[in-house]
């Protein structure tokens, strides 16, 4: 690196460095720069940035100065670096951030899984823990761990936290902790309650912004498909036929909407599987793996899904219900278009919706297109684009074909037109669709907003009147 190149990982320790270009890294982003510049002043941060944008290694970077302060000290009774999550999946997927990036054993305790198992990790004392508030209290309470040695205290999603009624136990852990610690924050908004959960637990806080809200998603194409309500489903497949061969993420509302919606997908041929709060952990575990693994295409999920998962390469968020806020749709929209890829999050609303769409994306500040949902044509037309790429890319290929490939090959063209014998292989290459696409009803045209003429009643002049007529038993014959 010459002088004039400025060192794309300043600040960063030396043995991270190494474990995240080996993780592909070429930089450090927004968030994990101004955590650095920082976390130099040794206060607590309270961190805003936005979805996808780097915010648990941020984290790690600031959790491995506690590892830095332990090293060569006798192992305690509890961690060193304590991170608090709101749910089981991000739990998971910190653990597995942050085992890479601090290259030590990281625990994890959730509820939904066995306290047995559970007690014989934290019996290996793990020195970084992440947990939700609900089995780490438990776990204080049982004995089976202590947190008097932590130095390093994070809070991921602390907004989720208190929406999701984890204040007594947040109140419950702190009053566990050690005194001397620094204590970090991860909010997507500071609102009032976040507020007064963050002065309980910090000292001297410093408020650190990343990517200013709505940065994030500019590599998000943001499109909404106004559909009849009973087409949804019709407009759901179609879209996923449309993007045949992409990871897909679905939104539902309910539970039982995930379990439905899935089941009528894989009916249709998709490679779909549910994900809501009413699976065992372990089969969520599943799911999410088989997800991750390309095994299933299609996830249905529920909100729980909304906050903290972190699949690669998920090309489309479908929000099969409507979002019930902004945040919620930041969050849902949030799951693809990350770590620089592109994505594109697509909204299917009923036509009495439109109005609450339209506030919702002013109040996220998206601008999105609004178009019909994808028909037969549109369907169709994509089914050839891929066809033709997977043709060319296999063109390209460097691996040549055999001999008698070739020899085959040589033979049908003697045979026959060449032409021919390419629009021939062309058709039997073609990839079948899992089910066919279906045309969509087009719906009603938006009803014109009315606004007042010039001149109208609002404006003080009245409209000018017609001739009076006379009315028999009126208010002159009453005067008679």
């Amino acid at each position: 690196m010459s002088q004039a190149e400025p060192d794309p990982f300043a600040g960063v320790a030396p043995a991270l460095r190494d474990a995240m270009r080996a993780r592909g890294f070429e930089s450090l982003t927004a968030v994990q720069r101004a955590v650095i510049a920082a976390g130099v002043d040794g206060r607590d941060l309270r961190i805003t940035s936005e979805t996808g944008s780097g915010k648990t290694v941020a984290l790690g970077l600031l959790l491995c100065e506690a590892l830095a302060s332990a090293h060569g000290t006798e192992p305690p009774a509890g961690p060193f670096a304590l991170v608090i999550a709101p749910t089981r999946e991000l739990a998971m997927q910190v653990r597995e951030e942050l085992s890479w990036l601090l290259g030590v054993f990281v625990g994890v305790t959730t509820g939904g899984t066995d306290m047995q198992r559970e007690r014989r990790m934290l019996a290996r004392r793990p020195p970084v823990l992440v947990a939700t508030p609900g089995r780490l209290l438990d776990h204080v309470r049982s004995g089976s761990i202590r947190l008097d040695a932590v130095r390093q205290v994070a809070l991921d999603e602390a907004d989720r936290m208190l929406d999701m009624g984890f204040r007594e136990e947040l109140e419950a852990i702190a009053q566990e902790l050690p005194a001397e610690r620094r204590c970090h924050l991860v909010s997507a908004t500071f609102p009032a309650p976040v507020v007064h959960l963050a002065d309980r637990w910090q000292r001297d806080a410093l408020h650190v912004q990343g990517t200013r809200l709505g940065e994030a998603n500019s590599h998000i194409e943001h499109v909404v498909h106004v559909v009849l309500r009973d087409e949804r489903y019709r407009a759901l497949r179609n879209t996923l036929l449309h993007a045949l061969g992409q990871r897909c993420l679905v939104f539902v509302q309910r539970r039982s909407d995930a379990a439905q919606v899935a089941e009528m997908l894989c009916a249709d041929g998709f490679a779909a599987a549910p994900l809501s709060g009413e699976l065992a952990q372990a089969q969520r575990t599943r799911t999410l793996e088989a997800f991750r693994s390309g095994a299933v295409d299609v996830l249905v999920a529920t909100d729980v899904a909304a906050r903290g998962l972190d699949v690669a390469d998920v090309s489309l968020v479908v929000h099969g219900d409507l979002p019930v806020d902004a945040e919620s749709y930041t969050h849902r929209s949030g799951r693809t278009g990350r770590a620089g890829q592109r994505g594109r999050s697509v909204l299917l609303a009923a036509p009495s919706a439109r109005r609450r769409v339209e506030a919702m994306l002013r109040e996220a500040r998206i601008d999105a297109s609004w178009a019909p949902a994808p028909g037969v044509k549109q369907v169709r037309k994509a089914q050839r684009k891929r066809h033709r790429r997977a043709l060319h890319a296999l063109l390209q290929d460097e691996s040549p074909p055999t001999d008698a490939m070739i020899e085959h090959a040589r033979s049908l063209l003697e045979e026959r037109d060449p032409a021919e014998v390419v629009a021939a292989l062309l058709q039997l290459s073609q990839p079948q669709l899992p089910c066919e696409p279906v045309e969509l009803t087009p719906p009603p045209r938006p009803r014109p907003i009315a606004r007042p003429r010039p001149g109208g009643p609002r404006s003080g002049r009245s409209e000018p009147r017609g001739p009076r007529r006379r009315v028999r038993g009126g208010p002159r014959s009453a005067r008679r």
